[in-house]
C-alpha cells in the first residue's frame, strides 16, 4: 500500500433531506487509477453521496479531502476547480452539435476577431480522443448520430481535457451493447492508467465487478462497507445490498434466499 494519500476522502458525511437520513455517516474514499463501485438499491443513498463531492448538494455535516487535505465544495464550480467532473448518464450532450463543439461547450475557444476557433477546438479534440480512443474518427458528425460508446468517448474527453483527476460516472454502460459496453470498459482502463480515479455508480452488480477494484455498498443512507472485488463473491456483494451483511456473516440459507 502507498504511504501517499487517498486522492479524494469523505469522512462522516450527512446529509438529511427534512427527518430523512438520505446520507448518513457514510465514510469512503479513492485513491489514484482506482475504480471504486458505488452500488446500493434506489433510495441507499449512493447518488445523494456523489452529488456531494459534485457540489451539487452541501454536506449538511462531514469533511471532504483532497490529496489528504480539507477542502471545501459548495458548489460545482468548486469541484471543478478540484478537479471532479460528473458524466452523467444522460451525458449532458448536445445532440445536434459535433463532439469538438461539445467538448467546449460553454468554454468555446475564440479567435483574435473574437469568431469561433474552430481549427484549433478540432485539434485538442483530436489529441484528446488519440489519448482515449484512436479509432475514433467521427469529428464532424452530430453526436446524436454516434453510437452510445462513441458519445461515452465524448463526455469522458470533455471531462479530462479540463483536467479532471476525479470522474463520478453515473451508470456508463446503462443502455449500451456488449460491443459498446466493451468499448465504454476501454476507456475506462484508459483513465485508470492515467491515474484518474473514477467513482462508478452502478445498479448492475456484473458491470461492477467487470469495472471497479473495490465496491462500496450503501443501504437505507449507511454504508455497509467496502470490499476488495477480489475478496468477494458476485452473491456476498449481493447480500451487503439486499440484507446489509458483510461477507463473513452471509449464510448458505441467506445464498439461497437470494435466489428464490
Amino acid at each position: 500500500m502507498s504511504d501517499q494519500p487517498s486522492l479524494v476522502e469523505m469522512r462522516n458525511i450527512r446529509v438529511a433531506f427534512g427527518g430523512v437520513h438520505a446520507v448518513d455517516d457514510v465514510t469512503v474514499d479513492l485513491r489514484r487509477g482506482e475504480v471504486v463501485g458505488l452500488v446500493g438499491g434506489n433510495g441507499a443513498g449512493k447518488s445523494t453521496l456523489m452529488r456531494v463531492l459534485s457540489g451539487a448538494h452541501p454536506a449538511d455535516s462531514g469533511e471532504i479531502l483532497i490529496d489528504g487535505k480539507p477542502v471545501v465544495i459548495a458548489n460545482p464550480r468548486d469541484a471543478k476547480n478540484l478537479g471532479i467532473e460528473t458524466i452523467y448518464q444522460t451525458l449532458a450532450l448536445a445532440d445536434n452539435i459535433d463532439a469538438p463543439g461539445n467538448m467546449f461547450l460553454g468554454r468555446e475557444l475564440l479567435t483574435r476577431d473574437g469568431s469561433l476557433d474552430d481549427a484549433a477546438m478540432e485539434s485538442a479534440t483530436r489529441n484528446v480522443m488519440q489519448r482515449l480512443n484512436p479509432n475514433f474518427k467521427n469529428f464532424k458528425t452530430a453526436v446524436g448520430w454516434l453510437s452510445g460508446g462513441q458519445r461515452q468517448a465524448v463526455a469522458i474527453a470533455r471531462a479530462i481535457h479540463f483536467n479532471a483527476r476525479i470522474l463520478i460516472m453515473d451508470e456508463p454502460t446503462a443502455a449500451l451493447g456488449p460491443a459498446e459496453t466493451a468499448q465504454v470498459r476501454g476507456l475506462i482502463q484508459q483513465l485508470k492508467a492515467e491515474g484518474i480515479g473514477i467513482f462508478l455508480i452502478s445498479h448492475d452488480i456484473h458491470d461492477v465487478f467487470d469495472l471497479a477494484d473495490r465496491i462500496s455498498v450503501m443501504l437505507h443512507g449507511r454504508l455497509v462497507g467496502t470490499v476488495d472485488k477480489t475478496a468477494v463473491t458476485t452473491d456476498e456483494v449481493l447480500a451487503m445490498i439486499i440484507m446489509g451483511k458483510q461477507p463473513e456473516q452471509v449464510t448458505q440459507s441467506d445464498l439461497a434466499e437470494l435466489h428464490s
